[in-house]
């Protein structure tokens, strides 16, 4: 290499990748040739990595690595002297054989160092470890990265060879290997590293490109490849474009994923406006939008009141002079499906939702928990305790949960799945049930995901809460709990949108009370255990949860360690621990309620109250008229869910606790004394961890 030290760039071309795997991918591949290099010593400390990605290749630059690695010291310990040298210092058979071993032989034993370990000396052998060049170092990096990607489905192909086979996501057909200017002779999956990649498929103004230096492949691959090879780059491109495109104060649907994939599938974006008819538009948007983003990775464009419109962007991957053509062949295509979505609809409306009801018994839902009717029974009876439970129109909450499934018979649902409740309540509304109910049948499956809505009132929380309670206690209860990174019923996502639902909209139910309503209804289909079991699951979930809204761990663990079942109160506790933390008095109280369990632990407290004549000491009968002074108005500010204000109010204890535990000595000979006592520190815990458990919140 003409330098020590210089860039490097790295291209794997490929046929197209899954576009949406590809940004995965990309980070994998950039980021395991990094790691391998710096383990084995070719970065500095300036080393930086820019991945690259488009459709068709992989690629990564690295600033400032080496052209071969600093050599190593390296230190082997043999074996003790006693061993390896006989009485006249020769070296013996023992010896011999492991330095063999290191290709070694007797030549090196003079210099073999001794160092006193113990009662004993060993043998240690010491030698320098050249660096690796970058040659050496890139081939097993490359080899490392390659086996360790993240690729969603492995294919086989054979080389031109035509009996060598290769497993690799795609069909790989160049490397390219630059340090500096010059070619790394690195190979992989058959391939041999050079300096040419392909541009553009249609659009290169040359092909193939050949790359002049590592520096320069960004703006060739631009300029001459008519390639954008940054998928960030490539990606704010096509954000401009739609904002471009989307004039008349349209703006097109924002859909993050539907964005990455589409930069995933074009290497140089041009984003053009296309049209359907109007008529389409009698169908629910949410059909159209849905066809036009699945099927055809067009971006449907909104009105100023969120409204759709006739009017859809395509990220095309060609820039013709004339691009009528393109936007015709797109018109073209996406009529025949919205047809489609026009048909559905049209032939779905002609049967009324509460007919397809009964049809769901042909519908599975679990082999060992019936079918969607008999689960639609289930959380219709639970749908309607909920919602008296609430204080709303239990037979609309019935209603709603009855019609709930009954989209997953239609037409449309069959098509797109993702469609589930959204369609059941145009249905719905189309045969005249009340609004309430369609409204609680669109939002019974929400929230779906993370920062998704909540249902609007009571009668949709009731719905919601119903299916959910049903699924999780179900499942959980016939044995199939997630474990790891496997959840297929989405059992997490079930715990977690019950407890927003709960929490976020503040309703007052116990949480034990709805896992046992929902048991119930299961019967012997699941196990007795199954409340406890699921309500530890989904405090486990409530953790994670409150940590996400940047809750500190010991706070959420003083609220939880009461195990709460109405999260409803959560919050509200937590708001106040939060409050009691910053206050002079919180450590020294948190650690006296600590040390009040740990005495509490080691001995059984009697289960009466103290009495005032046993107490022996002015300090005991202080902190004895101290705990009854304070123990009505703690009572009455927590039944009036003044958290804040109880925690405040206890923090004024403080120095009758302190002076206890200065003066008394609460583990007495005397038995009388020592059970009295006992009993004041039972009674002065339980007032003090009404909130939360304060001991938790100790340093």
């Amino acid at each position: 290499m003409s330098k020590s030290i210089e860039n490097l760039l790295v291209e794997l071309l490929v046929e197209e990748l899954p576009p949406k795997a590809l940004r995965a991918l990309s980070e994998a591949f950039a980021e395991g040739l990094y790691t391998s290099l710096a383990a084995q010593g070719l970065t500095t400390a300036d080393s930086r990595s820019t991945p690259y990605a488009s459709p068709r290749r992989l690629a990564v630059h690295i600033t400032a690595v080496a052209a071969r690695a600093p050599d190593k010291p390296v230190c082997h310990k043999l074996m003790p002297v006693a061993v390896a040298l006989d009485a006249e210092g020769r070296p013996t058979p023992a010896l011999l054989k492991k330095l063999s071993t290191l290709g070694l032989d007797a030549h090196v034993v003079p210099g073999l160092r001794r160092v006193a370990e113990g009662k004993s000396e060993v043998l240690y052998y010491d030698s320098v470890a050249p660096g690796a060049s970058l040659g050496e170092g890139l081939q097993k990096a490359l080899e490392a990265t390659l086996a360790k990607l993240p690729i969603p489905k492995v294919m086989s192909y054979q080389l031109r060879d035509g009996w060598t086979t290769v497993h690799f996501v795609r069909p790989a057909h160049g490397l390219l290997a630059l340090y500096g200017a010059e070619v790394v002779p690195v190979s992989v999956l058959g391939l041999r590293a050079g300096r040419t990649t392909q541009g553009h498929r249609f659009e290169a103004q040359v092909n193939p490109v050949s790359i002049e230096h590592a520096d320069r492949y960004e703006a060739q691959m631009e300029a001459e490849g008519a390639v954008i090879p940054s998928f960030a780059k490539r990606r704010a491109e096509i954000v401009r474009q739609l904002a471009a495109k989307a004039t008349e104060g349209l703006q097109p649907v924002e859909d993050a994923a539907l964005l990455d994939e589409v930069t995933a599938l074009v290497e140089r974006p041009n984003v053009l406006l296309g049209r359907f008819d109007t008529a389409f538009l009698e169908v629910p948007p949410e059909c159209l939008i849905l066809t036009m983003k699945a099927n055809q990775k067009y971006f449907p464009l909104l009105d100023a009141q969120g409204r759709l419109t006739n009017r859809f962007l395509i990220v095309a991957n060609v820039t013709p002079a004339d691009p009528s053509a393109v936007i015709a062949g797109n018109e073209r295509v996406v009529r025949p499906r919205l047809a489609d979505a026009k048909f559905f609809y049209d032939q779905d409306r002609s049967q009324p939702l509460a007919s397809r009801v009964e049809k769901l018994a042909r519908v599975v839902y679990h082999n060992r928990l019936g079918s969607q009717l008999e689960r639609t029974r289930r959380v219709q009876k639970l749908a309607h305790e909920i919602a008296l439970m609430l204080h709303a129109d239990a037979e609309l909450a019935a209603r709603a949960a009855w019609l709930a499934k009954a989209d997953l018979t239609t037409d449309m649902v069959g098509e797109f799945p993702e469609l589930q409740g959204i369609m059941g309540a145009y249905y719905a509304r189309h045969d005249g049930e009340p609004e309430a109910v369609c409204r609680a049948i669109k939002a019974h499956y929400h929230p779906r995901f993370a920062g998704d809505t909540l249902p609007e009132d009571n009668i949709g929380a009731a719905v919601a809460l119903a299916d959910k309670l049903e699924t999780l206690v179900g499942i959980y209860g016939i044995g199939a709990v997630p474990t790891g990174e496997k959840d297929p019923y989405g059992l997490r996502r079930h715990a977690l949108g019950i407890l927003r639902i709960l929490a976020e909209k503040s309703l007052p139910l116990d949480l034990v009370e709805l896992l046992e309503a929902a048991r119930a209804l299961l019967g012997e289909l699941v196990a007795d255990s199954v409340v406890v079991d699921v309500h530890a699951f989904m405090l486990e979930r409530l953790r994670n949860y409150l940590r996400e809204r940047r809750y500190g761990l010991r706070e959420i663990d003083s609220v939880l360690a009461q195990n709460p079942s109405r999260i409803d109160l959560v919050l509200p506790r937590l708001e106040a621990v939060v409050a009691f933390v910053r206050l002079p008095e919180a450590q020294a109280l948190a650690a006296a309620n600590k040390r009040i369990q740990n005495i509490l632990k080691k001995a059984q407290p009697p289960t009466g109250a103290p009495e005032f004549a046993l107490f022996a000491e002015d300090a005991e009968r202080a902190l004895f008229e101290a705990v009854n002074s304070l123990a009505p108005r703690v009572r009455s500010l927590v039944a009036n869910q003044d958290y804040t204000g109880a925690l405040r109010t206890l923090a004024t204890v403080r120095p009758a606790v302190d002076r206890f535990f200065d003066e008394v000595m609460v583990l007495t000979d005397e038995p009388l004394l020592r059970a009295n006592r006992l009993a004041l520190l039972k009674g002065l815990a339980e007032l003090m961890n009404q909130v939360a458990d304060l001991s938790k919140l100790a340093g």
